[in-house]
């Protein structure tokens, strides 16, 4: 039996910063968040909710996603990388569209 990797990362995050959004469009339908567990996860934010399929690292994580920005079907990948003062920050990368960074901080 191989024994799974414990991550820095897995839990919930509140994200606090997008590139090129401000907080009002990130908290639109409830506060921005993304959430890493061991079998997954989602990021909410805007009228972007997307789940993820994640791999993880001691403090990092790597995702493909699929999901929804308002009506419109979106797919891509991203990354985070917990940094020493505590934050996550990371970037999200639609398929044919916008490149996110952002930064989220512990709930």
């Amino acid at each position: 039996m191989t024994r799974r990797q414990a991550s820095a990362v897995l839990r919930r995050w509140r994200i606090v910063e997008i590139e090129g959004w401000d907080a009002g469009y990130i908290d639109m339908l409830g506060p921005g968040h993304i959430q890493l567990d061991r079998d997954g996860g989602e990021i909410r934010f805007g009228a972007v909710e997307i789940g993820l399929d994640c791999s993880y690292g001691p403090t990092t994580a790597h995702f493909t996603f699929q999901g929804h920005d308002e009506m419109t079907e979106v797919s891509g990948d991203g990354d985070a990388e917990l940094e020493p003062d505590g934050t996550l920050t990371g970037e999200i990368r639609f398929h044919l569209g916008d490149d996110m960074p952002f930064i989220a901080k512990r709930c």
